[in-house]
């Protein structure tokens, strides 16, 4: 079994989500007009994610990255979640929230390695 990334329409946009081998949710899209583009997405995150830097937003004085990164910053109630940008500076994609900053790193390096190899399937 493989990770995937699973194209979904929803309200006449398109959307795609990265689920680890196990299935669990790694990061979800913004939403998209067109499936071409959605799939361009998915490319960004293949060709980003690999090699994009950490800037953990939630350290008092974080040294700024440059595109492409990830960001980590804290979500309501102390959860923890994660931005992917892209070389041009645009969201690519955002992680789900994690109840600690180890999970939500562990998020981050799975994407690294998931994205490169994981199937696409359109729902």
């Amino acid at each position: 079994m493989a990770s995937k990334f699973l194209i979904v329409k929803e309200e006449g946009k398109f959307r795609f989500h990265l689920k680890a081998v196990n299935g669990e949710l790694i990061l979800s899209s913004q939403p998209y007009t067109t499936l071409e583009s959605c799939k361009k997405g998915i490319e960004s995150i293949r060709t980003n994610a690999p090699i994009a830097p950490i800037e953990d937003q939630t350290v008092e004085g974080f040294e700024t990255e440059k595109n492409p990164k990830f960001e980590v910053y804290e979500y309501k109630n102390g959860d923890y979640r994660f931005r992917l940008k892209a070389r041009n500076g645009e969201l690519i994609g955002t992680g789900d929230r994690y109840k600690s900053k180890a999970g939500c790193m562990n998020g981050i390096e799975s994407i690294k390695k998931n994205s490169v190899e994981a199937i696409i399937v359109e729902e």
